[in-house]
């Protein structure tokens, strides 16, 4: 298989934001080493069992019917796993990749190209698939369900369509997004996947196997803090390991303990369940100048400096997993964890919104189901 340059180039075509955070699951420039770290085969894959088990599955059926594998789509969070799966899906396969993203297919020749000079049971991999543009899209229905594309030559009455057959190939389709995928494109595709958040354990052997391969000596105890403290995400983890490795060299002898995550997370602003100064800014300034809310996005992103979607698409979802903050029909709530966790109080006025918030929650979801 021709893997060459796969996990060299995974990282175009993203934008990089100008002061990002360590405990952003986006990819960032610094993070061009995962290349060489990504596993290449699912033994070294860990998390995600039930996605590898099926997708094991499928992958020899299909190559002992000699055929190329149905279409995949992989969607969850970033920093997960889905350009991972990816690789290790056309090793498997023992095909050659071909890669690129939504957003630099911008006309509907650049797919013709990209589709025409694939080979039989070659994989193609489109990352963030969602902002694909919908005259782009539009090529792709025929050539995933009938591998067959039809162009366009000429102009005017001496215009003319020509169709040609494509070899059977594999589309595989990752977003972060995957509500925004328009549903034909979704229904077109044989198996849909979503990866989830990892568990510590999971986080921690990740973390133990890739400080084997950066030569990083790392303890028991120094490894179950780092795998608490990095959002069950992958690339995080990664990201936080090379941190602490600088802070052994600097700080202690070379060998990442608890005592060396402790301190270097603490200088990272970094505490006990993940959360960095821009997730506490966020909720003290909903327990502060809001009384816990409800409040609005836009007043939000104004009180905090920090860009509507970047609250939406970083902060919140995760504050909202470990149950800190909530959506209501009137805005963004700090829950009662949400105060404890900031050491706070909440006010009274505010637990009873809380309970009428939910009260309406409830009967919206009872309306819905009649």
């Amino acid at each position: 298989m021709n893997t060459e340059g796969f996990y060299s180039i995974f990282n175009q075509d993203y934008e990089i934001e100008d002061e990002p955070r360590i405990v952003d699951r986006e990819i960032r420039a610094e993070d061009s080493f995962e290349g060489a770290l990504r596993p290449k085969d699912f033994a070294h894959f860990y998390g995600q069992s039930k996605i590898k088990e099926n997708l094991q599955i499928f992958i020899e059926a299909a190559k002992n019917r000699e055929e190329a594998l149905d279409h995949v789509l992989l969607y969850g969070p970033p920093g997960l796993g889905k350009t991972t799966l990816a690789g290790i899906i056309a090793q498997n396969m023992n095909s050659d990749i071909r890669i690129t993203s939504g957003p630099a297919i911008e006309r509907q020749g650049d797919l013709v190209a990209l589709l025409t000079n694939l080979q039989a049971h070659d994989v193609l991999f489109i990352d963030e698939i969602h902002r694909l543009n919908y005259q782009v899209e539009e090529i792709l229905y025929p050539a995933m369900e009938d591998y067959i594309v039809d162009i366009i030559i000429g102009k005017g009455p001496s215009a003319r369509s020509i169709r040609l057959d494509l070899p059977h190939f594999t589309l595989i389709g990752a977003t972060t997004r995957a509500g925004l995928l328009s549903a034909p494109l979704r229904d077109r595709f044989g198996m849909v996947h979503r990866l989830e958040l990892y568990e510590p354990q999971e986080v921690a052997q990740i973390i133990q196997h890739n400080a084997e391969l950066l030569k990083i000596k790392i303890n028991d105890a120094g490894l179950t803090m780092l795998a608490t403290r990095c959002r069950g995400t992958p690339r995080i983890a990664i990201r936080l390991l090379r941190r602490m490795r600088d802070f052994a060299q600097v700080k202690g002898q070379g060998l990442i303990d608890q005592e060396i995550v402790e301190l270097g997370l603490k200088a990272l602003e970094i505490d006990e369940r993940g959360l960095d100064n821009t997730d506490l800014n966020l909720m003290l300034i909903m327990a502060q100048n809001f009384q816990g809310g409800p409040v609005g996005l836009d007043t939000l992103a104004a009180m905090t400096g920090e860009d509507p979607k970047t609250i939406e698409d970083v902060c919140e979802p995760y504050l909202m997993q470990l149950g800190f903050v909530a959506k209501t029909p009137r805005g963004r709530i700090l829950t009662k964890q949400g105060w404890n966790h900031l050491n706070l109080t909440p006010p009274l006025d505010q637990i009873t919104d809380n309970l009428q918030d939910k009260q309406i929650d409830l009967e919206h979801i009872e309306d819905s189901a009649d």
